[in-house]
């Protein structure tokens, strides 16, 4: 296997590491909510580890392939620049709110964990659904609008 076909392969895989925790993200929320602490760490611990292994997924997939240029495709291009940027934007801003939100939850200091996770979690959710959409766009919407070669 080619470096290039492991960083196209990566890609899927990629997308799916988002997709499951965004998932668990919505089962951590609707566990507190719920007053199910246990189904909470559980389900936030889990998104922590898919979006670690997302990130080692992806920094690889970068690595073997580099960047993957969107194709001039009118308004649809605008839109995915404005998601993507947003996206990278607030993946890194999400970091270490992340890593601040669950170091307060180990050391129990509750209030503290309360205040920071309403910052940190819809950044989380939005940097973990649009990872998605931007996967969805790059490698299935703009190919399928590009015009077919005569």
């Amino acid at each position: 296997m080619t470096s290039e076909q492991i960083g196209n392969a990566l890609a899927p895989l990629n997308a799916l590491l988002n997709t499951t925790s965004t998932v668990l993200l919505i089962a951590g929320f609707i566990a507190v909510k719920r007053k199910n602490i246990a189904a909470h760490r559980a389900s936030m611990f889990g998104a922590f580890v898919t979006s670690c292994v997302f990130l080692v997924g992806y920094l690889t997939r970068f690595a073997l392939t580099g960047s993957h240029k969107f194709p001039d495709i009118g308004a649809v291009r605008v839109v995915y620049l404005v998601i993507l940027f947003s996206h990278m934007v607030l993946a890194v801003v999400a970091l270490p709110l992340v890593l601040r939100t669950l170091f307060l939850a180990y050391k129990k200091r509750f209030e503290e964990h309360r205040k920071i996770a309403k910052i940190t979690y819809p950044i989380w959710l939005y940097v973990s659904f649009t990872g998605v959409l931007v996967y969805l766009m790059l490698y299935h919407l703009a190919p399928a609008m590009m015009p077919a070669p005569h």
